[in-house]
């Protein structure tokens, strides 16, 4: 029967909090070792009789938000930070067993150094229903911000860390800033982590950033999935009574990689339309010259082979004067078709140079394999019948990169090559 409320005791407290709490567990973290004093409901299946305190922790909490499945392994480094209490602690806890979602609330009493109790109960799920409807609609609200946490610098500390992807409460953790930093840049592209560490590092924000201030930068990181998309790193540093002597920021890590694909496949087509010849679809005169330089510049520093050819539309003046400049144009492009079509399972960037005037830089090829290439490409010109116009013919110059060149006289020796098969009757390749 129950007792009237003046006739309890702290023993009588203890065993009705023992009979209705679900779990009960004792932790010996530096031995890395827990024990389950008391296991109902869903932790029967969710927590063993003794097992790895690193892996209840990572069972617990260190697990995507709305599944049960791990997080990518780079990032595993930080769970053991998430398992180190210095005074009691509570929070909210989302846990999926068997595809249902259960809310727990976790309850952490420290014994003595890296020795707790855990409480640990499921909570009615009806009850707080209006509660998770409204974390998903802040959630939907905020659900850019990936990670956000609290940094003294004076104090080299982290707080009020918040992983929107692990969960919606705050995160307790033990790891200082200097340790985060030098953890997290395993996450950031191996390309972007020389920026990182020097827009990260404590003594450049101190400096950089004047208290109310916002930094920022753009860089690919690693989801907790394990998969790089961009993201913005956002430092504001706090304004307080004594600022000048005050180093405390907020740190956020914004989700923009549908924006930046999106941008970033816009000025892709932009940089396309830029660089192509808006009849023949290859690249322009302008593009072209680029990719020549770049050839130079890729032979004189690896050695690599690298040939260029230029070609020439013989009589094209003909097929104008004949049957008009928009036969012309359709020669051109069954032309440049045709040289597609030949280049296209081979390493050659292809642009028109000018008029009846292309160019291709064949990448991986020495002399006798362009000549080769020539010879057949040649061939297949001179075979086709082209619509209106009947039959056409070219003429081709070839010289190999070498590393000594510049611009000028490689493209001065393919221009002579040009020039010498059109002084030998045209229709033929020399180099």
């Amino acid at each position: 029967m129950d007792k009237s409320i003046e006739n309890y005791t702290v023993d009588d407290i203890a065993g009705l909090i023992k009979d209705n709490t679900d779990a009960i567990l004792i932790v010996d973290a530096s031995a890395d070792i827990y024990k389950s004093l008391k296991r109902t409901g869903i932790f029967s299946d969710l927590i063993e009789q003794t097992g790895s305190y690193h892996e209840l922790i990572e069972k617990l909490w260190f697990h995507l938000n709305k599944t049960m499945d791990k997080i990518a392994e780079d990032y595993q480094v930080f769970v053991p930070t998430y398992g180190k209490f210095s005074g009691k602690y509570s929070n909210r806890l989302k846990i999926t067993v068997n595809d249902v979602p259960h809310a727990v609330q976790m309850t952490v009493y420290p014994k003595r150094d890296d020795f707790y109790i855990l409480i640990l109960d499921e909570l009615d799920t009806s009850e707080y229903l209006k509660d998770f409807f409204t974390n998903e609609k802040v959630t939907t609200i905020q659900n850019t911000y990936l990670f956000s946490m609290y940094i003294d610098l004076a104090k080299d500390s982290t707080s009020s860390i918040s992983v929107t992807e692990i969960s919606d409460e705050t995160i307790h953790s033990s790891v200082k800033y200097s340790e985060w930093r030098m953890m997290i840049v395993n996450m950031i592209w191996p390309d972007d982590q020389t920026m990182f560490l020097e827009r990260t590092d404590p003594e450049y924000l101190k400096k950089n950033l004047m208290p109310g201030r916002t930094s920022s930068f753009d860089c690919l990181m690693q989801n907790l999935e394990g998969k790089y998309i961009w993201v913005k790193l956002i430092f504001s540093r706090s304004e307080t009574n004594n600022s000048e002597e005050d180093f405390r920021y907020v740190f956020m890590v914004q989700d923009i990689h549908e924006n930046s694909v999106q941008l970033m496949s816009t000025l892709k087509k932009y940089e396309e339309l830029a660089s192509k010849d808006a009849l023949t679809d290859v690249f322009n005169h302008g593009r072209i010259e680029t990719e020549i330089n770049n050839a130079i510049e890729i032979v004189g520093r690896t050695g690599r082979s690298v040939s260029m050819m230029m070609f020439d539309i013989d009589f094209f003046k003909n097929v104008n004067d004949k049957f008009g400049h928009a036969v012309g144009d359709m020669t051109l492009k069954h032309f440049t078709y045709m040289l597609k079509d030949y280049f296209k399972n081979n390493n050659t960037v292809i642009g028109r140079w000018g008029g009846e005037e292309f160019v291709a830089v064949c990448y991986d090829a020495d002399i006798e394999t362009a000549i080769r290439y020539a010879e057949e490409i040649k061939e297949n010109i001179s075979k086709e019948e082209y619509k209106v116009a009947g039959k056409i013919t070219c003429s081709i110059g070839i010289t190999a990169i070498t590393n000594e060149d510049n611009f000028s006289s490689a493209f001065e020796r393919m221009d002579k090559a040009l020039y010498k098969a059109k002084s030998d009757g045209r229709n033929c390749v020399r180099y």
